[in-house]
C-alpha cells in the first residue's frame, strides 16, 4: 500500500490530486467529527471525571468543553493559513495532524477528578482545536493548488461535505463510544490522526511556491484577542445572571463584547497601515470572495445552532414520548438525525461537479432559499410529530445545505490569486467557525426568550396539580430555561433531577411514577418549546434568505486568471 502511495505522490503525477483530495478529506472528517463526538458523551464524561453536569457550578465547565474547540478553531484559521502561504502548506497541515494526536492522546489521558479534571480536558480540547485548526486552514489550500480549476468545485465539495458529515456521524460515534468508556471518545482519534499524519508526510508535496514574508504580530494578536473576547462574551450571553433568565445584562458580558468590538475595530485598523497584513483586506475588493464569504457566514448562523435545538426536540420531548428511556435519548436521537447527513452526502459532489461547469451562483443560491423553506415546513410540524415527515425535511435541509457549501467554498477559493490561497482557506474557514459559536449563542437565546414567556405557568400548574407545595413548585417553575434545555441535552430527566428524592419520598407512589414518567415532563415542554422553536426558525429562515441574496450577488462564474 506504500508503495503504491509513493509512486503516484509525485506532484506531476495525475494520481496526486485524488491523493491529495482523500488524504485532505481524512482530516478534515477527524477535525469535524471531534467537534461534536463530545455532544452525546459528555453525561459519560462528567460522570468519568466525577461531577454533576446539573450543578450551577458545572455551567461554565459545560460550555468551555463544548464550545471552547470552536473558539479556538475560529480564531486561529486565518493567521494558520497565512502561516501556509508563508512556510508551506503542506508542512502546516502535516503538523495540525501531529498536534491534533498529540491533544487527543493527553484527553484520553486525563488524570484528574472534579473541576481540575475538567480543566484539563477544556485545556486538552484547544490543544486538539489547534490541530484541528491547521488541518481546516490550508485543506482547501492544498486542494486548490492539486486540482484543475475544471474541477475545483467537485474535489472542494467531497472536502466540505466530510467537514459536514463529521459534525454529525461526531454524534454516533460519542454515543456509541461513551457505552465503553469516556476516554474511548478522545482515543479513537489517536490512531486516525498517527495514520494521517504519516501519509501526509509521505504523500503530499507543496506544489505553490513560498511567499516568505514577516509575521504581523500586532495584527495577529488584536485579531485573537479581539474574536476571541467578542465570542467568549456572547457565548456567555446564555448563562443566567442573577435573577435574569440570561446573562445579558451581565456587566462581564457588556464588557468582553464591548472590548472584543474595539479590538476588532483595531485589528482593521492595522491591517490597512501593515505592509505584509495577516488578514488581506485586497481580498474583500474582489465581489465573489466578499458575497462567497459573506453567504457563508450567514449559512453557518442559520444551521450551526439549529442542530443542537433539533437534538433536544428529540432528546428532550419526541423520544421520551415514544417510549425511549431518557438515558438513551443521545445516541438515539443522533441517530434520528441521520437524513441530514445523507442529504449533505448525496448533494454536496454533485452540486460541486455542476458548479465547475456553471459557476457557483446558480446553486448556492437555490441551496439557500430551499433551506430557508426546509425551515418553515419544520414550523408546520407538530410537537409529536410523525418521523417520516421529520425524516423527509431533515433530508431536504440536508440536501439544501449541500447544494450550498461546494459551490460557494469552490467559489471563493477560485476567485483569489493562487499566492493567497492559504490566507483565502484560513479566512473563509474563520467565517464558518464564527458562525457556529454566534449561532449557538443567538438560537439558545431565542429559544430562552420563547421558553421564558410559557414555561413557568405550564410547570406551576402542572406540579401543584400532583401535590407539589406551591412555594416549591414556584421555585422550580421560575428556575431559568437553560436549566430544563441542558438537562434533557445530557440524557437526564428534568423533574426526577430537579424535585430530588427529598421531595420525591413524601408523595405517594402513584405521584411519584407520574411526575418522573418518560412522558410527564415531555408533555408539559411540549407546546413551550415549540413557541420558542417558531422564534429560532423564523431566525433561521431570515438568515439564509440574506445568505441566498449575497449568494446571488457574487456576480457569474469567476476564477482568478494569474498574470503571465
Amino acid at each position: 500500500m506504500l508503495k503504491t502511495i509513493l509512486k503516484h505522490a509525485d506532484k506531476q503525477s495525475p494520481h496526486y490530486k485524488w491523493i491529495a483530495l482523500s488524504n485532505t478529506t481524512l482530516g478534515m472528517l477527524m477535525a469535524a467529527l471531534n467537534a461534536t463526538s463530545l455532544i452525546i458523551a459528555l453525561p459519560v464524561i462528567f460522570r468519568g471525571i466525577h461531577i454533576n453536569p446539573l450543578s450551577p457550578n458545572s455551567f461554565t465547565y459545560l460550555l468551555w468543553i463544548l464550545l471552547g474547540y470552536m473558539l479556538v478553531t475560529a480564531v486561529l484559521v486565518v493567521t494558520l493559513g497565512r502561516l501556509g502561504d508563508m512556510f508551506g502548506r503542506v508542512k502546516m497541515y502535516n503538523l495540525g495532524f501531529i498536534i491534533f494526536t498529540i491533544g487527543a492522546l493527553a484527553a484520553s489521558l486525563t488524570w484528574s477528578h472534579g473541576s481540575a479534571g475538567a480543566l484539563e480536558l477544556i485545556i486538552f480540547r484547544m490543544v486538539q482545536a489547534v490541530g484541528g485548526a491547521l488541518l481546516m486552514a490550508n485543506s482547501a489550500a492544498i486542494l486548490t493548488d492539486a486540482f484543475p480549476e475544471n474541477q475545483r468545485g467537485m474535489a472542494l465539495g467531497v472536502n466540505q461535505i466530510a467537514a459536514m458529515a463529521g459534525s454529525f456521524i461526531g454524534i454516533l460515534v460519542g454515543g456509541f463510544l461513551a457505552q465503553f468508556s469516556w476516554q474511548w471518545v478522545f482515543l479513537f482519534n489517536v490512531p486516525i490522526g498517527i495514520i494521517g499524519a504519516i501519509w501526509s508526510y509521505v504523500a503530499l508535496k507543496e506544489i505553490d511556491v513560498f511567499h516568505p514574508a514577516k509575521i504581523d504580530w500586532l495584527g495577529n494578536i488584536a485579531f485573537a484577542a479581539g474574536l476571541a473576547t467578542l465570542l467568549v462574551g456572547i457565548t456567555y450571553g446564555i448563562k443566567p445572571y442573577g435573577t435574569s433568565a440570561m446573562g445579558w445584562g451581565n456587566p462581564f458580558v457588556i464588557d468582553m463584547i464591548i472590548i472584543g468590538i474595539v479590538l476588532l475595530i483595531i485589528f482593521v485598523l492595522i491591517e490597512r497601515k501593515v505592509k505584509q497584513p495577516m488578514f488581506n483586506l485586497h481580498l474583500f475588493r474582489i465581489r465573489a470572495f466578499t458575497a462567497g464569504n459573506t453567504a457563508g457566514l450567514l449559512a453557518a448562523i442559520g444551521r450551526g445552532g439549529l442542530q443542537f435545538m433539533l437534538i433536544m426536540w428529540l432528546q428532550g420531548i419526541w423520544l421520551p414520548l415514544h417510549g425511549y428511556a431518557f438515558t438513551q435519548t443521545p445516541l438515539w436521537a443522533g441517530i434520528y438525525m441521520l437524513p441530514t447527513t445523507g442529504g449533505f452526502l448525496i448533494a454536496g459532489p454533485l452540486s460541486g461537479y455542476l458548479s465547475d461547469k456553471y459557476g457557483a451562483r446558480p446553486f448556492a443560491t437555490a441551496g439557500m432559499v430551499l433551506a430557508a423553506i426546509s425551515f418553515g415546513l419544520m414550523m408546520l410540524l407538530p410537537v409529536d410529530f410523525p418521523y417520516w415527515a421529520f425524516a423527509i425535511i431533515l433530508l431536504f435541509n440536508g440536501l439544501s445545505f449541500g447544494m450550498f457549501s461546494s459551490p460557494n467554498t469552490a467559489g471563493i477559493m477560485n476567485s483569489v490569486p493562487a499566492r493567497f490561497r492559504g490566507a483565502a482557506s484560513g479566512m473563509r474557514a474563520t467565517f464558518q467557525n464564527v458562525g457556529m459559536p454566534l449561532s449557538i449563542g443567538v438560537f439558545f437565546s431565542l429559544m430562552i426568550i420563547g421558553l421564558t414567556a410559557k414555561v413557568p405557568t405550564s410547570i406551576y400548574k402542572a406540579l401543584t396539580s400532583n401535590g407539589i407545595p406551591a412555594t416549591l413548585a414556584s421555585h422550580l417553575a421560575h428556575l431559568p430555561a437553560v436549566s430544563y434545555l441542558f438537562a434533557a441535552f445530557l440524557g437526564y430527566n428534568p423533574l426526577k433531577t430537579l424535585l430530588g428524592p427529598a421531595v420525591l419520598n413524601k408523595l405517594k407512589p402513584s405521584a411519584v411514577a407520574h411526575l418522573t414518567s418518560k412522558e410527564y415532563f415531555p408533555q408539559i415542554i411540549g407546546q413551550p418549546f415549540k413557541h420558542g422553536l417558531i422564534i429560532v426558525l423564523s431566525f433561521a429562515i431570515a438568515a439564509c434568505l440574506v445568505a441566498a441574496i449575497a449568494s446571488w450577488l457574487r456576480g457569474g462564474k469567476y476564477i482568478h486568471q494569474e498574470e503571465i
